[in-house]
């Protein structure tokens, strides 16, 4: 899927670093250092952080592990980095940043297949969270890539 590529390399080339969790971490990392193209090597170059208690020698090239406090940490490199922090499927992480007021932009890619299982995108969260529309794009066969500003205040 050519056109989904584009999009998720669009996406990567307009980050400053990667933020994951533990799970997805483990999965990237298992998987991108061996690949090749020009996602690949954004994704290889980027620096990367890991949200994670367990993992204490990140292998993956320019990964870093933020100790402490998750909601501090993320904080404090959003203060440091300028540009994008991009955080790819790590669903624990995206509530929490969430919940704490640190996500500044909501970025899906909706695939028109339904499973009839899994677990929920958002979960419980502590409080209603409004969402503005700001962008939509058909990618190809019915995917749609839709993007969202939290609405401060409301």
């Amino acid at each position: 899927r050519e056109e989904v590529d584009k999009v998720k390399l669009d996406e990567a080339l307009g980050g400053a670093a990667l933020l994951l969790g533990r799970r997805s971490y483990e999965f990237f990392a298992a998987r991108w250092p061996s690949r090749t193209g020009a996602l690949a090597d954004r994704l290889n170059s980027l620096p990367k952080y890991v949200v994670s208690s367990t993992i204490r020698h990140p292998a993956w090239y320019n990964s870093t592990v933020l100790e402490g406090d998750p909601v501090n940490e993320v904080s404090k490199l959003k203060r440091k980095l300028a540009g994008d922090i991009i955080v790819y499927a790590s669903f624990q992480l995206g509530r929490m940043l969430m919940d704490h007021d640190l996500a500044d932009e909501l970025r899906l890619m909706i695939y028109p297949v339904v499973l009839g299982a899994g677990e929920r995108l958002f979960g419980e969260t502590g409080d209603s969270k409004p969402m503005r529309l700001v962008h939509t794009q058909t990618v190809a066969d019915g995917i749609v890539f839709l993007s969202y500003e939290p609405v401060r205040g409301a």
